[in-house]
């Protein structure tokens, strides 16, 4: 395989990897957008405490995604606008694009690995302060904060180790509400499901960035040594014919580009361009005139300069 089908296929290659780039960007988007305003995140991140465990994190979460969601796009768009352009400059700018995602990705598995959980924890804290407000306090306004969160997750209460409950934790779940699950593994279960999605993106999302940066390394590279320039097509001038003689200028061309050279110092100079004798030797400009006139291809000599060659001939004859 030569060069140049190797550059074809990485070009392919490329717009086929960026499409793929841009649907992973709109993933990313959603999820952060989900996370933001959906409303189980929702109805713990406005838990009215005086120190949210949750509050910050949640806001984290959808900056990093929203800025990862843009970066991928944008390092999509200028990588295959590079590949069809051919662009160094732009490749350069996708592959940067590409490298703070790498580069934020990187930090976001490092996180994962060291503090896998982090944000159940956070999550779960939240709830349980939720819920001891409501327990200690009798106002209606904690009672309702939990209401909203227990109906969001579908749950209802904590299960005690000891199996037995106060009156003011019976109260929280009254009738039906105390079949349902708990509300520490409901949102166990929930947070799984959601980081398990997650971690799927990021996966994705390095394993795309790595080929991307590989592949625009490589279109880069060919771009810079005019490899890749296929489509432009290639110039070669035309050969002469041998033995075929450039065309030489005419008189009557010149007479005809500029019809004021009537003057006899301008007629002079044209002669001597033209190799003639001068116009001290007028019959050699009308002879040039006359050479040139006889040539199939070219126009007839201009009338104002063959009255100029009579009157020239005519005075010579009357000086002989």
């Amino acid at each position: 395989m030569g060069p140049w089908s190797r550059v074809r296929i990485a070009k392919c290659q490329m717009l086929l990897t960026g499409f793929f780039v841009l649907l992973l960007g709109l993933s990313v988007a959603t999820m952060a957008v989900h996370t933001y305003f959906g409303a189980h995140f929702t109805a713990v991140s406005r838990a009215s405490l005086e120190r949210n465990p949750y509050k910050a994190m949640h806001h984290w979460a959808f900056s990093v995604g929203v800025s990862l969601a843009g970066l991928l796009t944008l390092g999509a768009v200028l990588c295959a606008a590079a590949t069809v352009r051919e662009a160094a400059g732009l490749m350069a700018g996708g592959f940067l694009c590409f490298a703070l995602v790498f580069c934020a990705l990187l930090q976001v598995v490092f996180w994962r690995f060291y503090n896998p959980t982090q944000v159940e924890d956070a999550v779960l804290d939240t709830y349980d302060l939720v819920y001891e407000q409501a327990v200690r306090s009798p106002s209606s306004v904690w009672r309702q904060e939990l209401a909203a969160i227990q109906d969001t997750f579908q749950c209802c209460g904590k299960w005690s180790p000891f199996g037995l409950l106060g009156d003011a934790e019976a109260g929280l779940c009254p009738g039906e509400l105390a079949t349902r699950e708990d509300c520490l593994q409901g949102v166990r279960s929930f947070l799984k499901t959601h980081l398990s999605i997650v971690t799927a993106l990021v996966g994705l999302g390095l394993a795309f960035t790595v080929y991307v940066m590989l592949l625009s390394s490589f279109l880069w590279a060919a771009i810079r040594s005019g490899r890749s320039l296929d489509h432009r097509g290639t110039y070669t001038p035309t050969p002469r014919a041998r033995g075929r003689r450039p065309q030489e200028p005419s008189l009557s061309r010149y007479s005809q580009r500029d019809p004021a050279l009537q003057h006899p110092y301008e007629m002079q100079a044209l002669d001597d361009r033209l190799g003639g004798r001068g116009l001290a030797d007028g019959p050699g400009l009308c002879q040039h005139s006359r050479a040139s006139a006889s040539r199939p291809v070219l126009p007839p000599v201009c009338p104002q300069m063959c009255s100029f060659c009579d009157q020239q001939h005519s005075s010579e004859v009357l000086a002989l």
